[in-house]
């Protein structure tokens, strides 16, 4: 492999951990918007802010990973991108800045209507995101994106494979999140949260096998090359994807969340690795490969040193973080006097003693 390949698989492993760290915070947000009302909802909304309040912010490291390598790397094919795909990437970057502001500002709503509005923000936040996140990735793999960046600003990103890829990234999204919900219900011991997790992960895994198959037709057409390679080379990952997937679903209908939760995480990574796979050596499909962009030598080197570093510093830093998430002084397994305070427990508390 070379030097621009090493840089490129690099950053799509960035690409592979936001998908997976960021694509289960996402999908908190389709189930916060479908809990029910103020009353209804307490509980499942108390649990999402519980699960996600300490990593939310550093979910989003990977997404500034990604584009940093991106930008540096291949610049000419960043420029390209970002000149075509200049209105969904404001609309996600809009959506990440409002969904982490009214995530925040919600728990210390006044009253009842900021509490409502800072909720809806957030929720459709979570959803618009991941969409309009899938949309990029779908007018990549459809060669819409001219090196030269004078790609239609509107219909670039909204062709049969963007569509796919955004509806697809909703529905994934949504799937990881509930599995990621039960197995959290289940530290907690709540059994009845536990059950209406579960219950919601079964269905949406069982829409989203669904519509990843459906979605396959419009590839066809739309995105010929991608669908060739997810056909080839790239089939034993798909395979794969697939196969987690019946896993994960077997293990919730055995109510086992925690193993469940391995296989949503291998079902979504896979997918995407075989998204990957079936572009290589594209950096812009049809168009430009990753050679063709690739920047300095000396850059690349660079960003390969910084990855080395960051590696050893960064990446041990946050799987500490997410292990002090996995602590029973963290989850409800400890007495209410050993447990932090987990954020949303405030929210929920109030709304009850408010009769929101």
């Amino acid at each position: 492999m070379t030097l621009a390949g090493v840089v490129a698989a690099i950053m799509f492993v960035g690409v592979l951990a936001y998908a997976v760290f960021a694509g289960a915070d996402f999908g908190s947000g389709v189930w916060d918007l479908t809990a029910g009302d103020a009353r209804r909802g307490a509980p499942l909304r108390s649990l999402i802010d519980h699960s996600i309040g300490p990593v939310w912010e550093a979910n989003h490291v990977w997404l500034i990973f990604v584009l940093v390598f991106l930008w540096t790397g291949f610049p000419s094919a960043f420029a390209a991108i970002c000149e075509t795909l200049f209105v969904p990437f404001m609309l996600a970057g809009l959506g990440i800045v409002l969904r982490g502001s009214a995530f925040a500002f919600r728990k210390f709503a006044p009253t009842m209507a900021q509490a409502r509005l800072f909720g809806a923000v957030f929720a459709s936040s979570s959803i618009v995101t991941p969409f309009v996140l899938g949309t990029i990735a779908g007018a990549v793999v459809s060669g819409r994106v001219p090196l030269d960046g004078k790609g239609d600003r509107w219909t670039s990103w909204t062709g049969p494979a963007s569509l796919v890829g955004g509806v697809l990234a909703v529905l994934t999204t949504s799937f990881l999140a509930a599995v990621f919900l039960t197995a959290e219900a289940e530290r907690e011991r709540d059994v009845e949260l536990q059950r209406a997790c579960r219950a919601r992960a079964l269905w949406s895994g069982a829409v989203t096998g669904v519509a990843a198959l459906i979605g396959i037709v419009p590839l066809r057409n739309g995105a010929p090359h991608l669908f060739d390679r997810l056909t080839g080379k790239a089939l034993p990952l798909i395979a794969l994807s697939a196969l987690g997937g019946l896993y994960a679903m077997h293990e919730l209908m055995k109510n086992r969340p925690t193993r469940a939760r391995v296989g949503a995480v291998i079902a979504v990574a896979s997918v995407v690795a075989g998204w990957g796979t079936a572009q290589y050596p594209w950096m812009l499909v049809d168009t430009a490969t990753i050679a063709d962009t690739a920047g300095n030598p000396a850059t690349l080197w660079s960003l390969v040193v910084v990855f080395a570093i960051a590696a050893m510093t960064v990446v041990p830093a946050l799987v500490y973080l997410l292990s002090l998430t996995q602590r029973p002084e963290w989850s409800g397994t400890a007495s209410s006097s050993d447990r932090p305070a987990a954020p949303g427990r405030f929210l929920a508390e109030r709304r009850e003693s408010e009769h929101w």
